[in-house]
This record gives C-alpha cells, sequence and structure tokens, in this order.
C-alpha cells in the first residue's frame, strides 16, 4: 500500500473528528492556536494509535468492537450535539472569552471519532505491504492538520454567526453521530 493510498485513508478516517473540531471552533470567541493544537494532537494521536492497537490486538478484538462501536459513537456525539444545542440557547452562544478544553470530554470524542481507525488497522495486519509505523504516523498527521483547519473554520463560522452556528454545530454532531450508527446498522453506506 503506497502513501498516497495511506493519507487517502487518514482523510477519511479524520471527518468525524474534522466535524467535532468545527465544532469546537464555534465555541471559540477568538482562535486560540494552543488550544487549536491541543484539540488536533488529541483527535491526530487517537487516529494514530487505534490502528496499531487493531492490528496488534487482531480479528478477535475486531469482531467485538464492530458490534457495539456506531451505537458507542451515536450515543456520545448525540450528547455531546445536544448539550451544545442547549448551551447555545440558554446562554446565547456568544462564545467564551476564556474558552478551556475539557479534556474529559475531548478524550471520549477522540476515542468516538477513532473507532473505525481500530478496524482499519486489524485491516493493516492482513496486508504484508502494509509498514503499520509508518501508516498509523500518516494517518495521524493527516488527522492533526485537518483537525485544526477544523477548529479555524469553525471559529470563523462562529464569529459571524454566533449562537446559530454553534446549533448547527450541535445538530451536525448529532448526524455525524446518527452516520456512524446506521453505517453500522447496515443502513447506509455514505462513505465519507
Amino acid at each position: 500500500m503506497g502513501i498516497a493510498e495511506i493519507i487517502l485513508i487518514g482523510v477519511s478516517l479524520s471527518m468525524d473528528a474534522f466535524a467535532v473540531s468545527v465544532c469546537s471552533g464555534l465555541k471559540m470567541k477568538r482562535i486560540d492556536y494552543k488550544t487549536a493544537s491541543i484539540i488536533a494532537l488529541f483527535f491526530g494521536g487517537f487516529q494514530a494509535i487505534m490502528p496499531v492497537l487493531g492490528w496488534a490486538l487482531g480479528q478477535l478484538f475486531a469482531k467485538y468492537v464492530d458490534k457495539y462501536d456506531h451505537y458507542i459513537a451515536f450515543l456520545l456525539l448525540a450528547f455531546i450535539g445536544g448539550k451544545m444545542v442547549y448551551d447555545a440557547l440558554k446562554d446565547g452562544g456568544d462564545g467564551d472569552d476564556d474558552y478551556r478544553i475539557d479534556l474529559k470530554s475531548l478524550l471520549v470524542l477522540s476515542i468516538a471519532t477513532s473507532v473505525d481507525a481500530l478496524a482499519v488497522g486489524v485491516t493493516f495486519g492482513m496486508d504484508p505491504s502494509v509498514n503499520i509505523v509508518s501508516s498509523a504516523l500518516i494517518i495521524g498527521a493527516t488527522t492533526f492538520a485537518i483537525c485544526m483547519a477544523g477548529v479555524v473554520v469553525g471559529n470563523v463560522f462562529g464569529a459571524r454567526w454566533k449562537n446559530k452556528a454553534q446549533i448547527v454545530g450541535g445538530i451536525m454532531l448529532t448526524i455525524v453521530g446518527l452516520k456512524i450508527l446506521l453505517e453500522g446498522l447496515g443502513l447506509i453506506n455514505i462513505g465519507i
């Protein structure tokens, strides 16, 4: 498997993390690149770690995760999306002057958006041409860059449209969770 293919896999795996990063940017009154870097590092780090775990743990673990991952991801993303909508309606959603990362939520979101990377890691184990270390690093770096851009994009829209953008972001997270659930149940196959 070539570098271009690994980058494309990284881009497709990072789309859910990108959506969550956009939502994080919506909450900031002004862009904070340190905070954006931490968010991107969490998502990129987990997108890099999960394929290695999938590769190491093998097919048995993948079967277990595959049964429930879509339910878990949906519940987590719907809860956080609903909370975003609630917070926007409650406080006007003007953005936080001193936005702070909730590391516990960021950890949960990082895991929820990278479970599919675990399954990709299992498939990497079946292809002897895949170097798991370089593949994981490429996927992690790709996700990091995409999530940095997501925070900036979210901040630009959040600064212009304030609580409306936060409401849309919350709805978007819930839709991403619903997409994961429906794909996991085999009802749709969007492929993004």
